[in-house]
């Protein structure tokens, strides 16, 4: 049968997708900002009608309805990444957190470790040869549509066709819901000056060289770090995400991706989050390459990379260099993302940066994030043995390879001046120095 014909057959409209999914089906929610939001708020719309149905995603730029107190029993969220819309549900009780690298998320499907009924995917439309695109979130999304049972997808005329292992062909999609709309935004800068975070900025690209291969992480700091390396010589990207601030960078001649040992000449990521510009700039882009999580953030692809830097944020640091980035306290806030991943590539990479950015202190100076020890039942996402580099908006601090003594002074000096003489005190306690 022609592409054509197959496709026409298997178009059908929401309520009939949707339909499609049973009581008790696990369902792989595509996220980020490629949430297919008309087949979401259709499950919502019938969720009455169902019982026992489980959600897995990651983070998710949606509406939150279908994490709503009305939904008990019938829909319930089973995150990796604990974004704003699920937090509330996930602190209450009412949705799921399964602690997991980024790297290996997709993973929990192909071993069949967390079967699928149903993929709900977000695709460009068709080509000339019936291959749609997973167009802004690759990474996550591709193995585990290949992983379902069933596929429902909407086809989005404004879905850009991102490049790279990104395309499925309409024969694996098994319904196909047609529609026309503009994709979220999600920049990650505030837009307004903000000088505690170029600070923390700047110093971060102090550690950056020429022919660096960079990942950023999510998050106003990683992204301010690009404003600062025009004065660079032939960047490369190799990240899990990026955003709009790679595209003046690529105009200036800077982000060349010609040094790269892998992939060279290629921007390499799993998914973006940006804005309509970011988008429009994907769409069709052959400078441009999406390839699934397992494979961008796999460590040990990662330290291929020549020079692969790896710039993640953290919620605290104690001085003996532990890292908290998931949770404040036992109270779960986030999830671990790639950070490990990328922490851990770059220390292995040939030249390699591996850098925790966080400002030094929270709440209007009240707290300080340079801690004596993290707070009881904080999680450590990048361990004391992985960290490297430790920067806030007072400098850098160069851990590795460090005793714990040299780390406390070394951390200290990095804390907010109005915290230095109470840490020195409690890290004498502890026996640190």
């Amino acid at each position: 049968m022609d592409w054509t014909k197959l496709y026409e057959s298997r178009v059908v409209s929401l309520e009939e997708a949707v339909k499609n999914i049973k009581s008790g089906d696990r369902i792989f929610l595509t996220g980020n900002v490629s949430v297919p939001s008309k087949l979401l708020a259709e499950l919502v719309a019938q969720a009455h009608n169902l019982e026992d149905v489980e959600l897995i995603q990651a983070l998710t730029v949606a509406p939150a309805d279908y994490v709503a107190p009305e939904m008990a029993g019938h829909l319930r969220v089973n995150t990796i990444f604990i974004s704003h819309n699920t937090r509330k549900a996930v602190q209450a009780g009412m949705a799921d957190f399964t602690p997991v690298l980024l790297s290996e998320f997709p993973l929990l499907f192909k071993k069949n470790v967390l079967p699928l009924n149903v993929a709900m995917v977000h695709l460009s439309p068709p080509d000339e040869h019936g291959f749609c695109s997973f167009g802004v979130e690759v990474g996550l999304t591709k193995s585990a549509a290949e992983s379902a049972d069933i596929i429902i997808a909407e086809v989005n005329e404004q879905m850009p066709r991102a490049l790279g292992d990104s395309f499925i062909h309409v024969s694996r999609i098994d319904y196909m819901v047609p529609v026309d709309y503009k994709l979220p935004e999600l920049p990650m800068g505030s837009g307004k000056a903000d000088p505690l975070t170029d600070s923390i900025a700047a110093n971060c690209a102090e550690l950056i060289p020429d022919g660096a291969t960079m990942q950023m992480g999510i998050g106003a700091i990683p992204d301010a770090v690009l404003k600062y390396l025009f004065d660079k010589k032939d960047l490369g990207v190799h990240s899990e995400l990026f955003s709009d601030g790679v595209i003046e960078l690529v105009n200036a001649g800077v982000l060349t991706n010609a040094r790269k040992t892998l992939h060279p000449g290629k921007i390499v990521a799993g998914f973006i989050l940006g804005t309509e510009r970011l988008y429009d700039w994907v769409d069709d882009n052959p400078l441009c390459e999406f390839h699934p999580t397992e494979y961008v953030n796999d460590p040990f692809v990662i330290a291929r990379n020549y020079r692969q830097v790896a710039i993640n944020s953290a919620i605290e640091v104690d001085l003996t260099g532990q890292v908290c980035a998931d949770s404040i306290g036992p109270k779960l806030y986030s999830g671990v993302g790639g950070q490990l991943d990328f922490i851990y590539g770059a220390s292995r990479s040939e030249g390699g940066v591996a850098i925790i950015a966080l400002p030094s202190t929270a709440k209007g100076d009240e707290i300080s994030r340079i801690v004596p020890m993290l707070a009881k039942g904080a999680g450590v996402v990048t361990t004391r043995n992985h960290v490297h580099y430790v920067v806030t908006e007072f400098g850098v601090a160069d851990l590795y390879g460090k005793t714990v003594r040299e780390r406390a002074h070394q951390l200290i000096g990095i804390a907010h001046p109005k915290f230095r003489d109470e840490l020195k005190q409690q890290a004498k306690e502890l026996h640190y120095i």
